[in-house]
């Protein structure tokens, strides 16, 4: 009797799967222990194997098509073993026809040539067709993403591993790579568009073999395809007619940028808004990267004339008592800051605890540590692997609110936030309080070089247990941190000040650092987090006992 492979979890945080690609294909046989395709998860790509034998008689998706967890992966039984029933048992009939044998179809497509255009359009099965590309889930919270720039325009050829597009998700801008051949025949947006997870992306295939207008209707429920079909041809007229508005000024220009330029999402729609080629536009940000500011002030080197007009525009253009401002569309990134920040502070009952640290004892020892440690140590460093340390002490404070259970973490994942130019990321060092000085210093370094290049992927922000804030390098003495859900607790840490403290009597000057921790008192109550920073004070006025 033939067997149902369902889509497994292949992780714990795992809601669906990608098919990289089929390793058998149907009416082949399969022996136990035999790869049976490469499953694409939120965090790997893992190699699927039978167990059992037969033949394979249905596979649930193509190459580049998604599964649910326990969605119709695949059926294996006897050669000419009839699946239907299993089929539609498992798909609520609708894909009970895919199973039947493909010569059956050509047939029936032979039979009836004058009916085989407008039954295509309406029984089209767009998830198995390899030329479709649908917005992937690039991180765990994505809905949508936004196209901050495509590297392929319709009609380039594409190669598998090629640089699509650059995909603005609600955490960073990710590079999405093609997984075929082909020649890109369609652009679901434009840059600076949204599109929803699981929306048409792109159609890759080969020229003139596929019906793109028939594809785009069956996506869009048969009424965009003539609306497609006017953007492309209104899209060469609009790509003439803008050459020769900036011709004139970028013939005389420096170009700056050569080859990939890197700019964020906003200065490159910033830039299409104003008409400025950011290959002469200089980067003031990390690595030579173009930002909003940058694009403002940027003026044609080949018209010092046009350049004082423009200065006394800007100065006229806000004249006093006229209200004058910018409206910018706010982020992926932002979007989900504001979703998740506001949920978590409207719905967990928060309340803060503040504590002043003597840091005198912890100054003096990261001197020491510093004259032969080969990575610089920071106080932020120090303050984690305390942290970490008081952690496994107060394993209520290491908790995650679960909705209908309370999950105490045996392990330490410690979250640090790191401001980026769009927002906020919080990647994780995990097992923080295992690790020395120097390996923290060298992850969180590395983390924030990451961040900033937007080069963080969904691995290394998933699965804190505890988060931390730190503003004191900002000037900050004292301030009250958002929990980041679902963990139960965040500390803010203030920068150290000298302050006058009393210490045997007498007043003297002394090193002092505030933090705040905010509970959610639906885990944690006063008396468990006040424990807990009593232990962190502890070990971060007598460094030494972090490494016992």
């Amino acid at each position: 009797m033939a067997e149902v492979i369902l889509m497994p979890r292949l992780s714990d945080t795992m809601t669906e799967g990608v098919i990289a690609a089929w390793h058998k294909k149907v009416g082949d046989s399969v022996k136990k222990g035999d790869l049976l395709a490469e499953i694409e998860t939120d965090k790997a790509t893992m190699e699927l194997e039978s167990y059992q034998e037969g033949t394979l008689l249905h596979i649930g998706a193509q190459n580049g098509g998604k599964l649910q967890v326990n969605d119709l992966l695949a059926i294996i039984g006897k050669q000419g073993e009839d699946v239907s029933a299993l089929v539609a048992q498992h798909s609520g009939g609708a894909a009970a026809p895919a199973a039947e044998p493909a010569a059956k179809e050509t047939k029936a497509a032979e039979s009836k040539p004058a009916e085989a255009a407008p039954a295509a359009s309406s029984s089209i099965d767009v998830s198995k067709l390899e030329e479709v590309v649908l917005m992937p889930r690039l991180s765990d919270t994505m809905t949508e993403g936004v196209i901050a720039a495509w590297t392929k325009n319709v009609g380039d050829a594409v190669k598998k591993g090629d640089i699509l597009a650059e995909i603005e998700t609600d955490k960073a801008t990710m590079e999405l790579e093609s997984y075929k051949n082909g020649t890109l025949l369609y652009q679901g947006a434009k840059a600076g568009e949204k599109i929803a997870v699981n929306d048409l992306l792109a159609i890759i295939g080969e020229q003139g073999k596929i019906n793109v207008d028939e594809i785009v209707a069956a996506v869009k429920g048969g009424g965009a395809a003539p609306a497609a079909a006017q953007e492309k041809a209104a899209a060469p007229a609009a790509q003439s007619s803008a050459p020769a508005a900036t011709a004139a000024p970028a013939q005389s220009q420096q170009v700056v940028n050569e080859g990939r330029i890197i700019a964020s999402p906003l200065a490159k729609k910033l830039a299409e808004e104003k008409g400025v080629d950011l290959k002469y536009v200089k980067g003031s940000g990390d690595n030579g990267r173009i930002v909003k500011a940058d694009v403002d002030t940027y003026t044609p080197s080949a018209q010092p004339a046009a350049s004082a007009s423009s200065a006394s525009a800007v100065v006229s253009s806000a004249p006093a008592g006229q209200i004058s401002f910018d409206e910018v569309p706010v982020s992926q990134m932002r979007k989900t800051i504001a979703r998740r920040l506001s949920e978590s502070l409207f719905t967990a009952p928060h309340f803060y605890l503040t504590m002043a640290i003597d840091m005198d004892a912890a100054v003096a020892a990261r001197a020491r540590i510093n004259e032969t440690s080969k990575v610089k140590i920071s106080f932020n460093d120090m303050v984690l692997k305390a942290t970490a340390v008081a952690l496994k002490q107060h394993s209520k404070v290491n908790s995650s609110w679960l909705g209908d259970k309370i999950r105490i973490n045996h392990h330490v994942n410690i979250g640090v936030a790191v401001a980026v130019e769009e927002g906020l990321l919080v990647p994780v060092v995990r097992f923080a309080d295992t690790k020395s000085f120097s390996q923290i210093a060298v992850e969180v370094k590395d983390y924030a070089q990451k961040a900033k290049d937007k080069k963080l992927q969904p691995a290394d922000w998933e699965g804190s247990t505890f988060t931390i804030s730190n503003l004191g390098m900002f000037g900050i003495d004292q301030f009250t941190a958002i929990i980041n859900p679902p963990d139960a607790c965040i500390l803010a840490v203030g920068g150290i000040s000298q302050e006058p403290v009393v210490k045997n009597g007498q007043i003297v000057p002394g090193n002092v650092m505030k933090v705040t921790l905010s509970c959610d008192h639906r885990v944690v109550d006063g008396a468990t987090g006040s424990a807990f920073l009593q232990t962190l004070k502890s070990l971060l006025e007598e460094p030494l006992r972090m490494l016992i």
